[in-house]
């Protein structure tokens, strides 16, 4: 199991050395990401993915729970009270579930798309302002070694959390 660890870095340099250091502690970098205010260049520094900076995932969720539940309930309906001279058998919910499931996915997630990552909005004015948000995902046996090897090295370093769970794909 992974856990995501946020630190907000002073500068581009900073951020630069401390990707160092997360190499030689063997951290692998498709795991390390970083997050610098638009037009910020991150020379040889992996970016956060499109997926880290938007909140189309939890878009993408909330819009499947939803629209699920939606489509199960108009399928009910449906069987319950047809519409005159046709005949609707319970498959409909199934139908209505399946439906609503993947049209509630797609359109939450296309307006997810255009918002910000609301479980970093913390981080964005420090973003707009210069500033460097490091998003590395490590063993949950790890997480206090970095944590004090940030702290060490760099008490400067502004420690933004730990996220309890690490989605599979972003």
């Amino acid at each position: 199991m992974r856990r995501r660890l946020y630190f907000m870095l002073p500068d581009v340099p900073s951020a630069r050395g401390l990707l160092d250091e997360l190499l030689l502690a063997r951290i692998d970098e498709r795991h390390i990401h970083f997050w610098a205010k638009d037009g910020t260049p991150l020379p040889d520094m992996p970016e956060a993915s499109f997926l880290q900076k938007t909140d189309f995932v939890h878009g993408i969720e909330t819009g499947m729970i939803v629209g699920g539940a939606t489509g199960v309930i108009v399928g009910g309906l449906l069987v319950q009270f047809p519409p005159a001279g046709l005949q609707i058998s319970t498959f409909a919910v199934l139908v209505g579930g399946l439906a609503g499931t993947l049209f509630g996915a797609w359109a939450s997630g296309m307006v997810a798309a255009a918002i910000p990552n609301s479980r970093l909005k913390g981080f964005q004015d420090s973003i707009e302002h210069g500033q460097v948000l490091l998003i590395v995902d490590v063993p949950a046996r790890r997480v206090e070694d970095i944590e004090e090897m940030v702290e060490r090295r760099h008490p400067d370093y502004r420690f933004g959390g730990v996220e309890p769970h690490v989605p599979a794909f972003p």
